[in-house]
């Protein structure tokens, strides 16, 4: 087997992505992964992660989680159908209900990527509206299909996939009077918001701007649309991040661990009414569609990864979230490198000072062509690899370290990531 990954990584590297591979390479990123041990990803030396970004998230309940195994090789072992031709599945009815009695909500269109998710959502908010233009938030990550990508942060994941889908205006973070004035035009279907934008370096909205747009989204008859792809199923500590909101959102976007880390899968939630304003007539029914939309396999494990996600569960997500914050106010924001830590749950977000010294630079590192990006993160995350964890800066804000582990972490676990993190500002510090 070690040779059979060997050979797969050197064809990944020669048909798929080769500057994927030299990053990984030049990082020192532990990509020879062979095995999962009690939770761990161990490569082919043997030497053993903790994964702190639980896959991008979508290992909320550990690498291979048993329990999906077993709801996965017991479909496998059985001889249901794998694929229904009406389009009918009735594993896509399970979930969707089981998705109705923790959500409420009570229509529900299933796909594989948590892009395919906001694309549907994109569809339903134009045609449920009758009205062309979407507003989205600066610093926002809703994917990278062509819908999704317009509401992207300006940078290199948008900038050269243009001209745009029109009519889609980026808000200011935070921006109250942007908000009043995109919500006095009259064209306005939806405003897209993530209750906490990771990939901009874990900006949480200020509780003035979120009840106003809540409050003046109802007030307008313009549809409030959450992703929480990123945030939601527990990850917070709540089912939805968006559940305490002032106002229920019209539409959810789930994905990540809905396919329980082992099957991909994602869902666009929303309620009857707006969803038969738009697909209410046979013609129309299936106007959005999806090959592989509901099939069963995923579904399957998506039931299997909402019964793992009870009450007892989210509570110890807030326990260890706490716990987590605590620890790192203690023994990581002394470090002059830390400037703020920030986040909710097991979602946190170490913002990095970016120091003036030639070290700290990429340019100095041999990378110039990233010299107009801090090196800071990169470099914690690279003595974070050494010391036997994966992580990850944030897409938008390299300067921020996003810590996102699995939902079953240790306590233990946790405290020994708040330490070896230490360790690695502290080497760091000494360079200069």
């Amino acid at each position: 087997m070690d040779a059979l990954l060997h050979q797969g990584y050197d064809d990944f590297r020669a048909f798929v992505n080769p500057l994927v591979s030299m990053r990984a390479r030049l990082s020192s990123e532990p990509y020879l992964l062979e095995r999962v041990e009690q939770g761990r990803l161990v490569d082919t030396d043997g030497k053993a992660y903790i994964d702190l970004l639980a896959g991008w998230g979508t290992q909320a309940f550990g690498h291979r989680p048993p329990a999906i195994e077993a709801a996965l090789m017991a479909f496998l072992d059985g001889s249901a159908p794998s694929f229904y031709p009406s389009g009918i599945s009735p594993y896509a009815g399970l979930l969707a209900s089981r998705l109705h009695q923790l959500t409420g909500y009570d229509a529900a269109f299933f796909a594989s990527g948590g892009s395919e998710a906001v694309e549907a959502a994109l569809k339903l908010v134009r045609g449920a509206s009758g009205r062309p233009r979407i507003a989205c938030v600066q610093g926002a990550y809703h994917g990278c299909t062509f819908g999704s990508v317009a509401m992207m942060q300006a940078g290199p994941y948008r900038d050269i996939f243009g001209p745009h889908l029109p009519m889609v205006d980026a808000l200011p973070f935070g921006d109250m009077q942007a908000l009043d004035k995109a919500l006095a035009d009259s064209s306005l279907a939806a405003i897209v918001v993530e209750p906490i934008q990771v990939e901009a370096g874990v900006r949480l909205p200020d509780a003035g701007w979120l009840a106003r747009l809540c409050h003046g989204t109802g007030e307008q008859g313009v549809l409030l649309v959450a992703d929480e792809i990123q945030t939601g199923l527990g990850r917070t500590g709540r089912f939805l991040s968006s559940q305490d909101w002032p106002r229920r959102p019209d539409v959810v976007t789930l994905g990540k661990a809905l396919g329980g880390g082992l099957m991909p899968l994602s869902a666009m939630l929303t309620r009857r009414p707006v969803f038969d304003g738009v697909y209410g007539k046979f013609a129309l029914a299936e106007a959005h569609a999806s090959t592989f939309s509901g099939n069963a396999l995923a579904c399957v494990a998506g039931l299997a990864a909402l019964d793992l996600l009870d009450d007892a569960m989210l509570a110890e997500v807030r326990r260890k979230g706490r716990l987590l914050r605590d620890a790192l106010e203690e023994f990581v924001a002394p470090s002059p490198l830390v400037e703020a830590i920030r986040g909710d749950g097991l979602m946190l977000g170490i913002a990095l000072a970016a120091p003036d010294h030639p070290c700290y630079q990429f340019d100095y590192l041999g990378v110039p062509e990233l010299a107009a990006q801090p090196a800071i993160g990169m470099l914690l995350v690279h003595r974070l690899y050494k010391a036997g964890y994966i992580a990850q800066i944030c897409g938008h804000a390299w300067q921020v370290l996003r810590v996102q582990p699995s939902l079953t972490i240790s306590d233990d676990e946790l405290l020994a990531c708040v330490h070896a993190l230490r360790e690695a500002l502290d080497c760091l510090w000494d360079l200069q």
